[in-house]
């Protein structure tokens, strides 16, 4: 083709025709810029097609992590909700002297509320790995892509709080680290001590005076409040914002 373009040039000039010369030239120019633009179409088509594809992946395996993580924060909000309703109850019991449980309801209740702890941790691999390779810029959709950077920083401020409720938790539980409370009571009365192969003593030591206690009161008070603030204020928006994300990822699937 190169040397087919060269002959005709070659005739043009020895035939002393200037002016067809020069306007062969610029055709052949425009042809070779109008080849060069199609090429770079093309490659830039195929760059978008390989990006769009390796989006899909990523799309995909986000959705996935997402929908795992908030089945995690689904059973931890109802665990949540239990230990508050039955730290509830004990402060029921301390505010009514008529109604004291006997002391394997009071086991019960105590084994329940405190012997699970609370922390979110969610599925986060792909994501990582999204961000610090700076894949997140291949994430078309830019509320998406905002709402990926900002996740991050949303379970950090989850688990803060997670550690404060872990605190008030502890401070209970400190209270059966004492000689006058007997925490082999509670696990005797609950079970756990035979599932241990722990021999189940015959006359357990009564926990029931701490009904009557101001610092075990205001210890399970400053539990509820947390609980509560727990999942007012991190679980219920947390879970807002993963129906939100799924939206959007589930918009942008293919």
């Amino acid at each position: 083709m190169i040397k087919f373009f060269r002959r005709i040039r070659q005739r043009l000039l020895s035939e002393n025709k200037i002016s067809k010369y020069l306007l062969y030239a610029i055709g052949e120019i425009v042809l070779v810029v109008i080849g060069i633009l199609i090429a770079l179409a093309i490659n830039n088509s195929n760059q978008r097609r390989v990006i769009e594809e390796k989006e899909q992946v990523y799309l995909k395996g986000l959705k996935e992590e997402f929908e795992t993580s908030k089945a995690k924060l689904t059973v931890l909000t109802d665990i949540n909700r239990k230990n508050l309703r039955e730290a509830k109850k004990l402060i029921g019991y301390a505010s009514d002297n008529t109604k004291i449980p006997d002391e394997e309801m009071f086991s019960e209740i105590l084994f329940n509320t405190f012997s699970p702890d609370i922390s979110f941790n969610p599925n986060n691999s792909l994501l990582d790995e999204i961000i610090n390779s700076g894949s997140l810029k291949d994430i078309s959709n830019t509320r998406l892509r905002v709402r990926l950077t900002n996740w991050i920083s949303t379970i950090e401020d989850v688990s803060k709080q997670e550690q404060e409720l872990a605190i008030q938790r502890e401070k209970v539980l400190d209270i059966f680290r004492r000689n006058e409370n007997s925490l082999r009571t509670i696990l005797d009365l609950t079970g756990v001590n035979e599932d241990l192969g722990i021999v189940k003593l015959e006359q357990p030591e009564s926990n029931l005076k701490l009904l009557d206690s101001r610092e075990f009161e205001n210890n399970i008070l400053m539990f509820i409040l947390t609980s509560k603030g727990t999942e007012e204020a991190h679980y219920l928006p947390l879970m807002d914002e993963l129906n939100t994300i799924l939206d959007l990822i589930d918009k942008e699937i293919q």
